[in-house]
């Protein structure tokens, strides 16, 4: 089972419409909770009310490491999470090194295997530019 999707590319890919549609597809189709992360309030009418929409700024989010740690508190907080979505993570937290990236993914993905958790997220970023640390990561439509 695939527990960490990355939705990359530049700006005006589709991106956030695929994130949207796949939002909805969770919503329909899996039983328990849906989240959804985004920096601001751009995805209020898009996103299906069943769904929880956090924004980020609200939170202070600035940081992967700040991310990992509002991610553990909502499974903490939430048992019944089964997919947590995040729209455009450099938008939230600002541009990180491609490490960076790889092990936050990696942490998503140990992280999402011991609570039951799917991970989808977006990056503006070109995918050509990353090594198989992020890019094995990337969703397959």
């Amino acid at each position: 089972m695939i527990l960490v999707r990355l939705i990359m590319g530049l700006k005006g890919t589709g991106k956030t419409k695929l994130l949207v549609d796949l939002v909805r597809k969770a919503v329909d189709e899996e039983h328990g909770d849906v989240i959804c992360i985004e920096k601001d309030k751009n995805l209020t009418y898009d996103i299906p009310y069943q769904a929880r929409l956090v924004h980020a700024s609200q939170y202070g989010i600035s940081s992967i490491d700040l991310m990992g740690g509002f991610i553990s508190g909502l499974a903490a907080g939430n048992f019944d999470i089964t997919h947590v979505f995040i729209d455009n993570l450099f938008k939230i937290i600002g541009e990180v090194p491609e490490s960076t990236l790889a092990k936050f993914l990696a942490w998503l993905e140990r992280f999402g295997e011991s609570e039951s958790i799917t991970f989808t997220v977006t990056v503006s970023a070109d995918a050509a530019n990353f090594g198989e640390g992020v890019t094995k990561y990337l969703y397959q439509a």
